[in-house]
């Protein structure tokens, strides 16, 4: 006879666990399984109890392999009990017998809890930095036994279960363990193995089963259609980028060249067959593409995985996990780690702001408003049918800000560009009157995403003190990008918006016009140094219907030609980093699309081969020229040579740092030729032209000074140059002394 789990007396095998408890296994409801399974201590001795479908007979043994106990059948189903001959708890396993054949399992619910007390107290304060490392699959050895461990935050389940192709997907098998103090199930399944796919079966607080769940913290995840989370190792790499993060690390970033090219990775160039490129395979296109281009970082459009392409990443179910498009995780890493052997940044477009409604996805994930507000008021975004994080939750502020961290420490990264940071910090942000919940002072101001900005900041730059941190932030809200400490949100830089808005507008006007709107041009040094800008042409400036950027110029193609690259001369030579979006350096005619490649045919054409080498150009001549750069962020380093010439649409300052020769900036917006224009500048003698959009080799008409113009004192004691204005053109001018 054998000892009874209640009584401790002996009885028959129904006594060796309850006709409730078996029932509930079997029907999937019961909420506390270790409390039932594995092996615990009863009447002086200990019962081992296994739910093995298939199985006739079950023998318990040790690791080792020594018999401890035959079970007896309790539930045809393949529920088996007994007292088994142990002297502790310990681990153990089954060998189980049919017809078939014999296998042997080890009982996951035999081991131990692996998160333990600290991490209970730092979740529940919301303080962890390193959920990474706990939440979502993770393998370990655990007793000596290898496998996977499993966490997933699920405070009003009644019960979570961990279901994948290793368990038929059948969530009666590995039900997870319950920590009450923060509402984390976790369970360490022996012997599963990198590769496997695996989600989330859980019951509602109703008794509802949920639809099955990707891991929040999945690391890898299937390919689409497909939406499993997958088991993964650590990341595989030997980084080689020690000199590129010593070099960020000390530097300030405001007065270094900083010029981004913004990348959408499925679509910059295709396979052949229509297939995306592998990470590797971009590696050697895009990188070696960039470092001749002269750009400084990369910026990809969204790359944490996401079910639908045209959503273009903007709508992620797998924060923590590279999308499975382009390969493995580690692929990523390989590409980053090349980037830096080079000196390139790599920066990510990151989307705290809301994520989608997918039913595998984070709404309703236990069955009630866990990471979103239940209030659609706060919880539901009109503009984008998504769901908006409940930033006032700790658990929730902790899960963004470790994978924010996540992506610097495990991936290297260099920057993380903030999406729709505007729509975060307004409660009424695209909302009518009633239909938004104010502040509790009344205001419109989300002062938990206010918080969980600022926290997200001053944590990712006290870790990573070369990473950029920008902000997609259209409104006025001030200090942006000023330190936490006084009183701002700790962004490093703010895309310029206002800059992309009125110089577009001003451009899209025939030159006529144009005399009319002068200001949409000079507007925006009255507040160019308010933020560190980044001057954004970005690709919401190309889609839509909004058309390319040479598409938006005004008059003829070769008025478009000349207007664009009078544009990028006139941006280059603007306070301000610099961000263009793949395509718009070579003049894409079409509108992107991220169900085709780039029109890379069009380099066999002049125009478009000019307009690429005035980009790599611009690029070059932005990063030799510390005048150009220096204080980009800073008003001494930016002065009006000519601001108010409307009748001739021309513009022209003085680019500036200390111990550096002074750049002139001139622009002539028309396509009126001009010769012995007056440009005033503060030094007499020679200024060579180191740069000019008109030149025959960009596809312009050729016109310039030759390659200097001679700066003199004028009959009023005023020193200004006599020089020839190329139609639709940006001219620099340095200072040869």
């Amino acid at each position: 006879m054998t000892a009874s789990p209640k009584t401790g007396t002996t009885g028959g095998p129904s006594e060796l666990l309850a006709k409730a408890d078996i029932d509930a296994i079997l029907e999937s409801r019961h909420w506390d399984p270790f409390a039932v399974l594995g092996l615990h201590a009863a009447g002086g001795g200990y019962v081992a109890r296994c739910f093995l479908p298939g199985a006739a007979e079950v023998t318990a043994e040790t690791l080792s392999g020594k018999e401890i106990g035959e079970l007896t059948q309790v539930d045809p189903a393949g529920i088996f009990a007994g007292e088994v001959s142990v002297k502790k708890l310990q681990p153990i396993r089954y060998r189980a017998r049919n017809v078939g054949g014999e296998w042997v399992v080890i009982d996951p619910y035999s081991f131990g809890p692996v998160l333990g007390p600290m991490d209970d107290y730092y979740i529940r304060e919301g303080s962890h930095l390193r959920l990474f490392d706990k939440l979502g699959a993770h393998p370990m050895t655990l007793d000596g036994i290898e496998g996977f461990h499993f966490a997933v935050w699920a405070p009003n389940a009644k019960r979570v279960s961990i279901v994948g192709n290793f368990n038929n997907w059948d969530g009666r098998l590995n039900a997870m363990r319950l920590r009450r103090d923060t509402g984390i199930w976790e369970i360490f399944l022996p012997g599963i193995t990198i590769g496997h796919a695996y989600k989330y079966e859980i019951v509602g607080i109703n008794g509802e089963v949920l639809p099955l769940k990707a891991d929040p913290f999945a690391r890898r995840s299937e390919l689409r259609p497909a939406n499993a989370s997958m088991t993964t190792g650590p990341i595989d790499q030997t980084w080689e980028d020690a000199a590129h993060l010593a070099h960020w690390a000390a530097a300030d970033a405001r007065r270094q060249p900083i010029s981004i090219y913004e990348v959408h990775a499925g679509s910059w160039q295709k396979n052949d067959n229509g297939d995306f490129l592998t990470w590797d395979e971009l590696a050697s296109r895009l990188i070696p593409y960039c470092v001749d281009m002269g750009f400084t970082h990369i910026e990809f459009l969204p790359i944490t995985e996401y079910p639908f392409d045209p959503s273009w990443g903007y709508q992620t179910t797998g924060l923590y996990s590279p999308t499975a498009r382009f390969g493995e995780p580690e692929g990523f890493a390989r590409f980053v780690n090349g980037c830096h052997k080079v000196g390139i940044g790599v920066i990510l477009d990151w989307v705290p702001a809301h994520f989608p409604t997918d039913a595998h996805g984070l709404r309703h994930f236990d069955g009630t408003a866990l990471y979103e507000h239940e209030d659609p008021r706060q919880g539901f975004h009109p503009d984008w049918n998504t769901a908006i994080y409940n930033f006032g939750r700790a658990e929730v502020l902790a899960y963004l800000i470790n994978n924010a961290l996540y992506w610097a420490e495990k991936f290297h990264l260099d920057g993380l560009r903030v999406d729709a940071v505007a729509s975060m910090l307004y409660l009424d942000y695209s909302r009518k009157h009633g239909e938004w919940v104010p502040n509790e002072y009344g205001g419109n101001e989300n002062l938990e995403a206010v918080r969980f900005l600022q926290s997200m900041n001053s944590h990712v730059y006290a870790a990573h003190p070369g990473i950029l941190t920008i902000a997609e932030e259209s409104t006025s809200w001030p200090k942006v990008s000023a330190p936490v400490h006084d009183g701002g949100l700790g962004f490093g830089f703010k895309w310029n918006m206002g800059f992309m808005h009125d110089t577009l507008q001003y451009l899209s006007r025939e030159p006529v016009h144009r005399k009319f709107h002068h200001n949409d041009m000079t507007f925006g040094l009255i507040y160019a140094f308010t933020e560190n800008f980044v001057l954004p042409l970005s690709h919401d400036e190309v889609v839509h219907g909004k058309g390319s950027l040479i598409a938006k110029m005004a008059g003829d193609d070769w008025q478009k030609f000349a207007n664009l690259r009078a544009y990028y001369g006139f941006m280059w030579g603007y306070p301000g980093k610099k961000l263009l979006f793949m395509g718009q350096e070579f003049a894409q005619w079409q509108e992107w699309s991220e169900a085709r490649a780039l029109d890379w045919n069009l380099l066999e054409y002049p125009l478009h081969e000019g307009m690429r080498r005035l980009v790599r150009d611009l690029n070059g001549t932005y990063r030799r020229k510390a005048a150009l750069h220096a204080r980009d962020c800073e008003g001494d380093g930016f002065e009006w040579l000519i601001a108010d010439d409307r009748e001739n649409s021309v513009f022209a300052w003085l680019r500036k740092a200390p111990g550096e020769k002074p750049i002139a900036v001139v622009t002539n917006f028309t396509p009126v030729y001009r010769e012995n224009y007056g440009v005033p500048l503060p030094v007499e003698g020679r200024w060579r032209e180191i740069l000019n959009t008109d030149a025959e080799i960009y596809g312009g008409s050729g016109k310039g000074n030759g390659g200097a113009v001679q700066a003199k004192k004028t009959a009023n004691g005023r020193i200004a140059a006599t020089i020839t204005l190329p139609p639709l053109a940006t001219l620099m001018l340095e200072l040869d002394a």
